[in-house]
């Protein structure tokens, strides 16, 4: 199935993520990219933290596109299994 939006959820300073989901029908997908990722694919140094929602929004179609194809090959992390993306996936896709 292929995976649609789902939600922002947060920026978590602590880890240098910002949280989303996706969703494959009715299941929520946890996910999560990386802010060093973020800025590498705006060419940016480093992104406040306030300016972390919007980027993740401008960036949303390149994002998605990387995590679902994450998901189609069953590459998922932790517990509970999330899609994590790093720069290195972003880099994969070129």
């Amino acid at each position: 199935m292929t995976l649609t939006h789902g939600r922002f959820i947060a920026y978590e300073y602590d880890r240098m993520v910002v949280l989303f989901s996706m969703l494959d029908g009715e299941k929520e997908i946890p996910c999560a990219v990386s802010t060093s990722a973020m800025d590498e694919l705006e060419g940016i140094v480093r992104a406040r933290a306030s300016q972390r929602e919007a980027q993740f929004m401008r960036l949303r179609e390149r994002i998605e596109a990387c995590a679902a194809g994450k998901y189609q090959a069953t590459e998922f992390e932790g517990t509970p299994p999330s899609i994590v993306l790093r720069s290195i996936d972003f880099r994969r896709q070129r």
